[in-house]
């Protein structure tokens, strides 16, 4: 169940709560409780030579492991807007989004309460800033597709074939 991993007691009410498949119910308040996918964003920042921006984050899950600038949309944000908001808090950039790489699912961190998460990736290109890691990035660097980190260097299952599909669609330099 992931996030609903753990539930006791409802949120509402403070009675106890029944777990089924996916969901929580509360029979004295009536509160359900679904155990919902956690939508996150994300950008392959692209520059002229066709490398590709990773940041290596700073805390966990999976600290010091290289990722995409992003995160998690706040309630109600558009996807594009919450793509560009993540990539000023991390990066200090603004970014103008381009093609859609993909949709990967994941867990954000290991164990059974880990959240399960739907990550929207774009293509983008810098228009304004210099790369400054902040936020929860501790480093940025730029990487050649033929030169991406190994897999075991990378934060989160879905960015491997993420990184690997990218790569080898990219139009190539001459």
């Amino acid at each position: 169940m992931g996030v609903l991993t753990g539930w006791r007691y409802c949120p509402r009410c403070a009675s106890a709560v029944t777990h089924h498949d996916g969901r929580v119910d509360c029979e004295a308040c009536d509160f359900v409780g679904f155990a919902n996918t956690v939508v996150a964003v994300a950008a392959l920042v692209v520059d002229a030579q066709r490398r590709v921006l990773l940041a290596r984050r700073a805390h966990q899950p999976d600290a010091g492991l290289w990722d995409t600038p992003g995160g998690f949309l706040e309630e109600a944000e558009e996807p594009e807007s919450g793509l560009r908001r993540e990539l000023r808090e991390e990066t200090g950039l603004t970014i103008e989004i381009g093609d859609f790489v993909g949709m990967f699912n994941d867990r954000y961190g290991d164990g059974p309460s880990a959240p399960a998460i739907l990550s929207l990736v774009w293509e983008s290109r810098i228009v304004g800033g210099e790369p400054n890691p902040a936020d929860d990035v501790s480093e940025l660097r730029w990487f050649a597709a033929e030169a991406l980190p190994g897999d075991g260097e990378l934060a989160f299952r879905w960015l491997s074939p993420c990184l690997h599909a990218w790569a080898a669609n990219r139009p190539q330099t001459h």
